[in-house]
Parts: C-alpha cells; sequence; structure tokens
C-alpha cells in the first residue's frame, strides 16, 4: 500500500464528478480532496453530472483526466459513452478512471478497461493500493502536456470552437511560465484578432457567494438576450505547500450547460495575486473568439487587493454583512474603485445596517454626500434565492453600466420589480435557537429525574426508618411524620400516582392475560409463552425495585413499553397479526416489480411494501434515449414516470386494506410520486364501486370515495430533503421550495383529515451511508425532524395536527451506538415534545423504521453479510423498532434477486419465530451498559444540538456545510482505519479467502439487471401517455405554475396534474417557479 505522493512533471489538471443521477459523493470528494493534496488542478462537478456536462468540462479545462464515481448502475452505457464522446470531440488523449465500490463487477471492469477506460478500480484495488495509491496512478497517467495544434486552434478559434479556445488558454498559461518563440508567435496573432469585448470583472471576498451570483446573472443574460454568447474566466488560488487547487466555481453554474457559454477555471499558480498570471493573454483567446460579453471572476481577496480593475470595463464588488466593525469599510480598496457593489446573502441577521454603513461609506469615498440610496450602485442580494429582486435590480444596472460605458445598445427585458431582496425565512427569526431550546428541554428532563430520584429515595428511607422505629420501639415519631410528609410533598403528582399504581401494574403484568386499548379497539393479550421446556417466558418484564427512588428513576427513563417517556417502545405489546418486516421490491419496469412484490406477500396477510425507484425517477426526470440516460432506466430501482406507471405497480393490492401499507422512497420528486400513490388508490376505490353497481359514481359519491380512501390509505413517503443535502445528494428544487412543498403535503394531509399515511418520513440511513457515525445520523436526523416541526408551526398548524404525520428512518450498523438508537430517539422526541412543544400523547410517539446497513454489505466475502444483517436486523427487533427492512446479501452489487431476497426475508422470520427470547419484549432493559449507553448516547446527541444552533439551526450549519463535512471526514476515518486494519472486517481485510478470485469477489449466478426490452417499453409508455395527454398537459402545468406563484397549496394541484403530465414534464415545470437546486462542496 502506496504513502509517498507522486511528484509529476507537469501541471495536471483533472476533472472529478459522479455520475448522472447518483447522489453518492462522498467517496469522489475524498478523491479529488487527495488529488489536490498531491499538487493537481481539480474542476469539481460535484453530484448527479451527464456525461455531455463532465466531457464539455473536460475540453474546456482542457483537462488530462477524468474521474468519475458510479455506485448507480448503468456504469457499462456511461463510461463507454464517455469514451466515445471524449474520441468524437477529438479528445482522445483524456484519460478516464472510475469505481464503484463493488457495483461494477469484476466482468465489466475488464470489458470497461479493454474498450479504452484508463482504469476501474476495484474494491480490491482499494484495499491493495490504498487510497494515496490509486491517485498516484491516476496522476502517473495524466503527467504529460496536452496535445495542441496550434495553426489549427487559430482558425477554429474564430469559429469559438470550445477545445481550440481552451488550447490556446492552456498555451498562454504555459507561455508566462516558459517563455516560447512559437508560442509568443500565436499570442501575438491572438492579440491582433482581439476585439473589443467588454469584460465584467467580479471580486470579493471569498464566500461572499461570487460563483452564486456569477450563475445568477449569466442566467438572465442568456434569457434575456437569446442571440449573445458569454464566457466565464473564473480564478482560484494555487496551495504553496502542494501546488494543487480546487477551482470549485464550475460546481455553483446552474446556467452553463449550454453552447452559449464558454467556462474555464485558471489556478493563481505563481503569480501571488487573485489573477492568474496569463489572464491578459487569456482574455486576448475570448476576445478573439468574439464572444459578447466577458466574465471575470476572481479568488477571494483582501481589504487592499484590487486587481481586477486593470483587466476589466466594469468591475463588480461582491461582499457581505461580515466585514467587522463599519471602520473595516474605510481600508477596503474596492469600494473606492468598484463600478457595482453587491452586498450578498442579505438574509444574514445585521445585514440591513451593513448596508446602510456601505452606503455611507461609499457616499464618503466618492464625495456624494446629498446621493439618496437609490442613486449608489450599491445593492442587497441574495443570490441563493429564487428570482431574488436584488439580483433582478443589480442585473439591470449592469447592463446600463455597460451600454452607458462602452456605448451597446442591448435592451434588456427583464422586469427587475420593486423594493429590495427579502429572505423567504424558513424559520423565523424568533425561532432559530428551536434546538438550543430542544437541549434545554432534554437536559431539564434529566436534571428533573435526578432530583425526583433522590426525593423518592429519601421518602422511601424515612417511611422505612418510620415504620422501623414504630414496629421496634415504642419511640416518639411526630418529627419523623413531618420530614416523611415534606419528602412526599416534594414529589411530583405524577410520581406520587406513580408510587402508587407501582404494585398494581407489577401485578397486572403476572396475569394471565392483559386487556389494552389501541383506538377504541380493545386488545386481549397473553402474557406468556411455554417454551418446549415449560418455562413460562413473560412477554414483559418488570424490574424488582422498592426503593421508591429506583422505582421513580426507572419510570421516568426507561419504564414499560407503551408508557412514556417509550424508552422501550411505543406500544404495550407488539402486533400479531403482522410482523415489522418490510418487504422491499424495485426492479425494471412497474409491471416486473409488482410481481415480485406479490412473489413476497404471497405468504403474508399484511401486505408491508416497501419501494425502491430507479435514478432516473429519483431526480425527477423521465426516461429518454441514449446516451447516458437510457442505461439507468429501470436499474437499480423500478422506473416510474406516469400515473398509469403507478397504476400497474400496486395492481392487485388492496391499497385501502388495513393490512396494506406501502413505503415510497423517493425524495427529491417526492411530492409528484405521492399524489401519482394516492389517486392509484382512489382509482382503485372508485373501480371497486363501478364493479359493485355497475355504473359511474355521481360528484358526490367520487367526492365521497376519495376522502375515505385518503384518511385509510396506510404508508409514508421518504422526502426528508435536508438529509440528502447533508448525505447522499437526490435534491432537486431549491431548500426553500421544497420545504415549501413538504409543508404543502402537510397541510393536505390536515385539510384532508389524513391521519394513517406519514407526510414525512426524515431519515437518516442515507446521512449514515454517506459515512456518518450512529451519534451524528441520530443527531442529524433528529434535528431535521425538529426543523419540520418548527416551520411547520411557522405555518400555523397546531403541533398535534401535524406531529403524528411524522416518521423517522434510520440505518442499523454493528457499532455499539446502533444498539440504543431508537430508545435515545424515542426519549428526546418524547420529552421534548409534551414538555416544549405542549403535545398530546399521539404525537409524542416518534415511530421509527430501520433498514439495516448498506455500507456493510461488502462486495468480498459476500455469503458473510448475511451475519451481519442478521445481527443488525436483531438490535432493530429487541428495541421494538415499528418497521423493520433486511438487504440482501448482494445488494452490495447488484439489485437483489429473488434467492437472496427470500433468504433477508428469512431473517426476520427466524428472529421472530424461532429465536426464543424475542418471546419477551422488552429484553434490552435492566441491562446496565444499555442503560448506561442510552444515557451516553443521548448526550451526545444535545452535544450536537448545541454545535447546530450555534450554527443558526438545522438551515445555517446546512449553509457553512457542517453536517456535509462532519459526514465526509466521519467517513475518511472508516476508510481509514479499514485500509489499515484497525478496523477490522473479515473477509474484507482480514480472514480473507484464498479461494475467491484475485479480485476478492464471489459473484452470484443471477443479476438484476433492467433488459433493453424493458427500457424499450419504458420510452414507448411514456410517449403514448404524452401524446394521449398532449392536450390537457399544458393547461395543467400552467395551473400548477400559478398555483406556486400565487401561494395556494401546490400538492392539490399537484393530485390533477399527475394525471395528465409525465414526472419530467412537472419537474420542469416546477423549476421555473421554484428555482433549481444548487450544487456545493
Amino acid at each position: 500500500m502506496e504513502s509517498a505522493v507522486y511528484q509529476p512533471e507537469h501541471p495536471i489538471r483533472f476533472v472529478t464528478a459522479t455520475s448522472l443521477y447518483d447522489g453518492h459523493d462522498v467517496s469522489i470528494n475524498i478523491m479529488r480532496r487527495i488529488m489536490q493534496d498531491s499538487g493537481a488542478e481539480v474542476v469539481h462537478l460535484g453530484h448527479n453530472r451527464s456525461v455531455h456536462e463532465v466531457v464539455d468540462a473536460a475540453i474546456q479545462e482542457d483537462a488530462q483526466g477524468i474521474a468519475v464515481s458510479s455506485y448507480q448502475g448503468g456504469h457499462l452505457e456511461f463510461f463507454k459513452f464517455m469514451h466515445d464522446l471524449l474520441q468524437e470531440k477529438g479528445a482522445g488523449h483524456v484519460r478516464i478512471f472510475g469505481g464503484g465500490g463493488g457495483v461494477i463487477l469484476p466482468e465489466e471492469i475488464k470489458e470497461l478497461e479493454e474498450y479504452g477506460i484508463c482504469k476501474i478500480f476495484s474494491p480490491e484495488d482499494g484495499r491493495r493500493m490504498g487510497l494515496q495509491g490509486m491517485i498516484n496512478f491516476e496522476l502517473e497517467q495524466c503527467d504529460f502536456i496536452p496535445p495542441r495544434q496550434l495553426a489549427n486552434d487559430l482558425e477554429r478559434l474564430k469559429e469559438r470552437e470550445p477545445q481550440a479556445v481552451a488550447r490556446l488558454i492552456t498555451a498562454a498559461e504555459q507561455l508566462v511560465q516558459q517563455p516560447d518563440e512559437t508560442l509568443q508567435a500565436t499570442q501575438a496573432q491572438i492579440r491582433e484578432l482581439a476585439g473589443q469585448t467588454p469584460v465584467l470583472g467580479i471580486t470579493g471576498t471569498g464566500g461572499a457567494g461570487k460563483s452564486s451570483l456569477t450563475d445568477e446573472l449569466v442566467r438572465r443574460f442568456l434569457r434575456d438576450f437569446d442571440d449573445k454568447t458569454v464566457a466565464i474566466l473564473s480564478v482560484d488560488p494555487t496551495r504553496r505547500r502542494t501546488g494543487g487547487a480546487l477551482l470549485g466555481d464550475r460546481i455553483r453554474m446552474n446556467a452553463i450547460d449550454t453552447p452559449r457559454v464558454f467556462m474555464r477555471s485558471l489556478a493563481t499558480r505563481d503569480s501571488r495575486s487573485e489573477l492568474s498570471a496569463a489572464i491578459r493573454e487569456a482574455l486576448d483567446v475570448l476576445k478573439a473568439a468574439g464572444y459578447d460579453l466577458i466574465i471575470v471572476e476572481t479568488s477571494g481577496i483582501g481589504q487592499g487587493d484590487a486587481g481586477i480593475i486593470d483587466v476589466c470595463d466594469l468591475s463588480l464588488y461582491v461582499m457581505t454583512s461580515e466585514f467587522g466593525a463599519p471602520t473595516q469599510l474605510e481600508k477596503i480598496d474596492m469600494l473606492d474603485f468598484a463600478d457595482l457593489i453587491a452586498l450578498n446573502k442579505m438574509e444574514k441577521r445585521g445585514a440591513e445596517d451593513a448596508l446602510r454603513n456601505v452606503r455611507k461609506q461609499y457616499r464618503r469615498n466618492r464625495h456624494l454626500f446629498g446621493a439618496a440610496d437609490e442613486e449608489l450602485p450599491v445593492y442587497g442580494t441574495i443570490a441563493s434565492q429564487f428570482n431574488d429582486i436584488g439580483v433582478n435590480r443589480l442585473y439591470r444596472a449592469l447592463i446600463d453600466k455597460l451600454n452607458d460605458k462602452r456605448k451597446l445598445d442591448w435592451q434588456s427585458q427583464l422586469v427587475a420589480g420593486e423594493g429590495q431582496s427579502i429572505a423567504q425565512q424558513i424559520i423565523p427569526p424568533e425561532q432559530v435557537s428551536y434546538l438550543a431550546e430542544i437541549t434545554h428541554t432534554a437536559r431539564a428532563y434529566g436534571k428533573k429525574v435526578k432530583e425526583q430520584t433522590e426525593i423518592g429515595r429519601q421518602f422511601y428511607q424515612l417511611s422505612g426508618t418510620r415504620a422501623l422505629l414504630s414496629e421496634k420501639c415504642d419511640c416518639q415519631v411526630a418529627e419523623l411524620e413531618t420530614l416523611v410528609e415534606q419528602s412526599e410533598n416534594a414529589l411530583s403528582e405524577e410520581n406520587r400516582k406513580l408510587l402508587q399504581k407501582w404494585p398494581e401494574l407489577k401485578k397486572a403484568y403476572r396475569e394471565e392475560v392483559m386487556i389494552t386499548k389501541v383506538r377504541d379497539k380493545e386488545i386481549r393479550t397473553e402474557l406468556t409463552t411455554t417454551t418446549l421446556s415449560g418455562t413460562r417466558i413473560p412477554k414483559v418484564c418488570l424490574p424488582d425495585f422498592a426503593d421508591y427512588g429506583e422505582i421513580i428513576r426507572w419510570c421516568m427513563k426507561e419504564n414499560a413499553p407503551g408508557f412514556f417517556p417509550y424508552t422501550a417502545g411505543l406500544f404495550p405489546f407488539k402486533r400479531t397479526a403482522e410482523d415489522p418486516k418490510r418487504q422491499f421490491a424495485g426492479e425494471g419496469t412497474p409491471e416486473r416489480t409488482n410481481r415480485r412484490f406479490h412473489y413476497l406477500t404471497k405468504d403474508d396477510n399484511a401486505k408491508r411494501l416497501s419501494t425502491a425507484f430507479d435514478s432516473v425517477t429519483l431526480y425527477g426526470e423521465d426516461p429518454d434515449e441514449r446516451p447516458d440516460i437510457y442505461g439507468k432506466v429501470g436499474m437499480s430501482g423500478v422506473s416510474i414516470c406516469t400515473q398509469n406507471d403507478m397504476d400497474k405497480l400496486f395492481a392487485g393490492f388492496d391499497l385501502c386494506d388495513p393490512m396494506t401499507s406501502v413505503s415510497l422512497t423517493i425524495n427529491g420528486p417526492a411530492p409528484m410520486l405521492l399524489a401519482m400513490f394516492m389517486n392509484t388508490a382512489i382509482r382503485q376505490q372508485l373501480e371497486l364501486f363501478r364493479n359493485e353497481h355497475d355504473r359511474e359514481p355521481t360528484e358526490e359519491e367520487r367526492t365521497e370515495i376519495q376522502s375515505c380512501t385518503l384518511q385509510t390509505v396506510r404508508g409514508t413517503v421518504q422526502a426528508d430533503i435536508l438529509k440528502e443535502d447533508q448525505g447522499q445528494n437526490t435534491c432537486i428544487f431549491t431548500t426553500e421550495f421544497a420545504l415549501r412543498m413538504m409543508g404543502d403535503i402537510q397541510q393536505y394531509f390536515i385539510d384532508q383529515k389524513i391521519r394513517n399515511y406519514y407526510s414525512v418520513s426524515i431519515s437518516g440511513y442515507h446521512i449514515a451511508e454517506a459515512g456518518a457515525n450512529p451519534i451524528s445520523q441520530l443527531a442529524f436526523t433528529l434535528s431535521n425532524g425538529f426543523t419540520f416541526v418548527e416551520y411547520y408551526l411557522s405555518r400555523g398548524m397546531h403541533i398535534d395536527d401535524f406531529a403524528g404525520n411524522l416518521s423517522f428512518f434510520f440505518s442499523n450498523g454493528l457499532d455499539p451506538e446502533y444498539t440504543v438508537i431508537g430508545r435515545v430517539a424515542r426519549r428526546i422526541w418524547s420529552v421534548v415534545m409534551r414538555d416544549r412543544y405542549g403535545a398530546n400523547k399521539k404525537s409524542q410517539m416518534l415511530k421509527y423504521h430501520i433498514q439495516t446497513s448498506g455500507r456493510s454489505l461488502h462486495a468480498q466475502e459476500m455469503n458473510f453479510n448475511d451475519i451481519r444483517t442478521t445481527l443488525q436486523a436483531l438490535m432493530a427487533v429487541y428495541d421494538n423498532c415499528n418497521s423493520l427492512h433486511t438487504n440482501a446479501y448482494d445488494e452490495a452489487i447488484t439489485t437483489p434477486t429473488e434467492e437472496s431476497v427470500r433468504r433477508a426475508m428469512a431473517i426476520q422470520m427466524i428472529i421472530n419465530k424461532e429465536l426464543g427470547l424475542t418471546k419477551n419484549e422488552n429484553p434490552m432493559q435492566g441491562a446496565f451498559i444499555i442503560e448506561e449507553l442510552t444515557d451516553l448516547v443521548e448526550e451526545a446527541v444535545l452535544e450536537q444540538f448545541e454545535k447546530i444552533s450555534q450554527r443558526g439551526g438545522v438551515l445555517g450549519a446546512m449553509e457553512t456545510l457542517y453536517q456535509r463535512t462532519k459526514v465526509q471526514e466521519e467517513s475518511m476515518l472508516y476508510e481509514h482505519k479499514k485500509h489499515t486494519g484497525e478496523l477490522p472486517i473479515i473477509g474484507v481485510n482480514t480472514y480473507l479467502n484464498q479461494k475467491t478470485e484475485e479480485d476478492g469477489y464471489e459473484i452470484p449466478g443471477e443479476l438484476a439487471r433492467s433488459t433493453e426490452e424493458e427500457k424499450r417499453h419504458q420510452i414507448n409508455n411514456l410517449r403514448a401517455f404524452q401524446a394521449e395527454h398532449a392536450e390537457q398537459a399544458p393547461a395543467a402545468l400552467k395551473r400548477l405554475q400559478q398555483a406556486a406563484e400565487n401561494g395556494d397549496n401546490i400538492f392539490a394541484e399537484l393530485m390533477e396534474a399527475v394525471k395528465v403530465a409525465s414526472l419530467g414534464q412537472i419537474s420542469a415545470a416546477l423549476y421555473e417557479v421554484g428555482g433549481q437546486y444548487r450544487r456545493n462542496m
């Protein structure tokens, strides 16, 4: 395993990304960081990138290498098309590297490498070479000067051919570093060709939002002038220690995926300035190419830097309110020189005061003491906000200034709007410290437990002493009576009642039968199970405490299942009619997945279906022909793009049967898929009515059927977009718009009295899969849950109208903390819901689903995966989780096969049916380590709440990438310990099987992959659906957009839109009114 860093001879540039419709970007982030540390200049594109975007970036950036992670299937199509497109565009010299864990099989690796892919790294390569060894290999393969054809490139420059432009900029950089006569002659020719293209210079402090603002200005320019072109030069600093650079602006650009935009990232290298030493030469190249507008964006600058003004016609200085005291403004050079000033991030606290101070300083600097605010070129902006008024006004001012300075005649049609940037507050400012208050509530309860325990102990001791004295000797006990009375009165009313009822409660659990009520239904429960040996195993075992303090402590911190704080479980006893197991499926077409569902449930009365969608669906897109979308259709999940698809998916299942429950794992486009699902349930009931009455229902009957269906259907939708921005990422809309839609779903649920369906499953699973440890998973997930609570409250909803519609979803690994995450989650949630929000009993109950860890499914020695899954499932069952999905052992490399799913289901069945101890339903209570671990994990979670709160709550912490950075650090630690062997993983880095092939794989006989026929089938069905509804769809989409613009309930309109418009059509329509997600590092 290599640890020494390869020393390159030439500047090496890499484009790194994650493949199309793939949100697993932690691994590529780790790789690009090591590349930077090894001296490479890295243009990182982030997750969900098409071949076109990656190849265009590689050509425009004149990179020698492309490194892509691809975990989401469709990799053969993706990598082959990338190779073909590079060849087609004359960039066959660019080396392609890839990796996908065990998803890319040995024979597929061989096929891809024979096709021309430089290297696909397998898990075994990682174990053998180490992270640095893999990076060294990539750098060594790319240590060459990219080919150039100067004469040919000069000819093609006039046509704005991107490759020619890129190569000539590279030549300019080389000329500055190493003078060369040929290159000097070429540059002289370019200078002669250079026109008078206007240059806009954008500079500002690091992290002020220059890239986002640039993207927003470019987006407006392209929409405003459909015949004009733009070139962007973006400069980032070279790290002096390593020589590497993160060229991180391209990832922020959503508007550049068009032939009308050329973008090139430059590193400062040895310029010792915020600009590249070759900036003038690069500008000459772009001017010679004849672009209509050139934008130069500098790296972050300090107070005394103003280099941009020497190379541009118009300068824009971008800053934020975080400049320190107002006197610091006197030191900023750019306030003297800038033509326009943007105070970005106006949503920050203190931004209004900052704007006033900047204007005041501008007046002083320019001696404009009589000028009104609106006359000054100082604008408050929120670049991260969709269609921001401040950015609109800045854009119009910019066009006017360019017209004025360069005597242009650009007629802008953009309507700027009146007023200033106003932040769309998701969490109102007065609520922003909610996590600190939640932490205080939880700790106050812990303090109360200690106090009441001590009082209870004294009460017990005094009562015992009194009884002893009065029994053994004729003593005066009057003063003792007073002390007994005082200690009893010091107990809370709740605890006094608890002590009175304790003997009764213990007696009740020793009876043969207990009668409980759930939703006004009386349930009789047998309290013991007799073993083959004749031993009577109690369903619930209570401690034999006599000390009042111990009884109080146990009841306040633990209590029996079904009693506050629900540490041991939400209900007194488990359901007898259905196990918590989920029947998981998702592959190919809806018809194929439907067959799998029927196969999985044929022996079960309870149909607990859980749906995995393909990545095309997860990103809100429609299936399409080649190139790279095609490879993803129906791969690693089911393809669903129309209402008809959803109807087929659940054909033959009565969605209103109380024994049927459906989970949709969908995230970004959750509102659309949920609307389709609800419509499917309604259509089923309408069909039943027609069959029963042999006629169409009246309008009144139809409304009644719809209302009853919505109130009956059971299930959950996993749509927590907050966790997506923290872990694996399938966000498609802006955070504000996505949360607004989730709020609209919940409001619709309240209006329609939907109580049996969870409006959002708040998930930690993907945070854990991205590399988070169990404490981070739990802390981030619960804090996300409380963020939904605060947002819904701010919209005027009552806590008890929505808290019951929230559920949670965790991953179970093998770390010790996983044993208690459900216990900790239930205790924190119930205490906070009762004591801070005043919520009722149902709202205090945290329902959670467990999926066994996908991260511990290893491609090496795959059969061992079932052992890990069994241990994880056992923890979940012992902890009384409400729902459990056991992963199939072969999910490390493929969509699970029938055989592997059968084994995964058997794991749960053996635990529930055969393992004798599961006949007891609180087996973890009473273990010292469990109680200790519960307290330790709870405190660790509360500490995380405090850290998130200090950063402005969940949304503020997301902005500073707190959660994402922490997840990546924890992932890196795990990978490091795995590579060094400090963290032993059986069959992976120790106890290796000598009989397996060199790659360490054992490939199962069957692989579940979508077929060509299935892909064509989905595309044909989509086209047929769109043709059938071609007349109704535009009007439905327009109504949907109007609902969004007018503040109406979007979900109510979606219920109608999905009947006539496809998923991709709806996503595109909503992007126009809500904005698209902007990636970050």
